[in-house]
């Protein structure tokens, strides 16, 4: 088997953008964004606009990848208008630079490392942990990962996690966060002053549900699932975590197109440099990468990942609680 080293020098060649395809990538659904969503402004039947509204949805997700691709500074570097653009995106998405940078590359450092991974994911405590908390901070920890939570990402892991909690914890380093609140909802109130509650319904309301539910689902999915495994510092190692604590979440081609192939995740934590038109083409090439610890978006397989809760370091597995 390859080591580590040598697995990580045969991706460097594919750490290169090419700025016509990341232009077009970032454009193209730029402006999906915006023709589908003003598509559910417009005076037409409500089941076109139901439509365009759940589109807005699934595009916004697609966007965000992107967004975050430039972030980790895989795409699009040096560009001013670049800049503009993606830091209004994220204050429309609620993830401002700061925020998003400081928790995210946080995570990308310390993935899958035990007691130290919670920051830019979901908690993850041993199972001896959290038999010894208080009632009160086992609900908390209960709390966060509950299905429920997730499926209005929206609220919990974007308006709350990313902007409020962040204002709360330190004001002055993420002042972003109070403009994005500002940006967002002031965008989103003139919605509904010019066009009334139920435009703003299939405007604001839907996309942002949908786009908050699956981004919070592909958070949590990446790291928490069947087969995933979790260290001690010792016993860590980058690319041990890309490998073993990163799913390869294998879904259709459209869903592939609209999360912008961050399923291909244990390629994109082994080099975040990658941008992700080319993941699926290192997958395609790179031998020892072929085969991943692999989930999907079926039924079964989202209760199988939502009923991971704790690490037990005896099994050296993720379980239930009430396991």
């Amino acid at each position: 088997m390859k080591s580590d080293i040598t697995l990580i020098s045969e991706t460097i060649s594919y750490a290169r953008e090419k700025r016509s395809i990341s232009w077009f990538h970032t454009l193209s659904t730029l402006a999906l964004v915006i023709a589908s969503l003003t598509l559910t402004l417009l005076s037409i039947h409500w089941g076109i606009k139901l439509i365009a509204s759940i589109f807005s949805g699934l595009v916004l997700v697609r966007m965000f990848v992107i967004y975050h691709d430039y972030l980790h500074e895989s795409i699009l570097q040096r560009s001013k208008v670049a800049n503009v653009l993606f830091t209004l995106f994220g204050y429309y998405m609620l993830t401002p630079k700061t925020i998003w940078r400081r928790s995210h590359n946080y995570h990308h450092a310390n993935n899958s490392k035990l007691f130290k991974s919670g920051i830019g994911s979901y908690p993850v405590y041993t199972k001896s942990r959290f038999e010894k908390l208080s009632l009160k901070k086992q609900s908390q920890y209960m709390f966060v990962r509950h299905p429920l939570v997730i499926l209005f990402g929206y609220f919990f892991t974007f308006l709350y996690g990313m902007c409020i909690q962040s204002l709360v914890k330190s004001f002055a380093k993420h002042l972003d966060s109070l403009v994005a609140l500002l940006f967002h909802f002031t965008l989103h109130a003139l919605i509904f002053i010019l066009y009334g509650w139920e435009v703003s319904v299939w405007f604001s309301f839907i996309p942002h549900f949908i786009s908050g539910a699956l981004g919070a689902y592909l958070f949590y999915v990446q790291h928490n699932f069947p087969g995933v495994r979790y260290e001690v510092d010792q016993n860590w190692t980058y690319e041990g975590a890309a490998l073993e604590a990163s799913s390869f979440l294998k879904t259709s081609q459209f869903m592939n197109w609209v999360s912008a192939n961050i399923g291909h995740h244990h390629i994109h934590h082994l080099n975040a440099r990658i941008p992700f038109y080319r993941l699926p083409e290192i997958m395609k090439n790179i031998e020892s990468l072929k085969n991943p610890k692999v989930t999907t978006l079926k039924i079964k397989d989202i209760k199988a990942c939502l009923r991971l809760k704790v690490w037990d370091t005896d099994l050296n597995m993720m379980v239930n609680v009430s396991k």
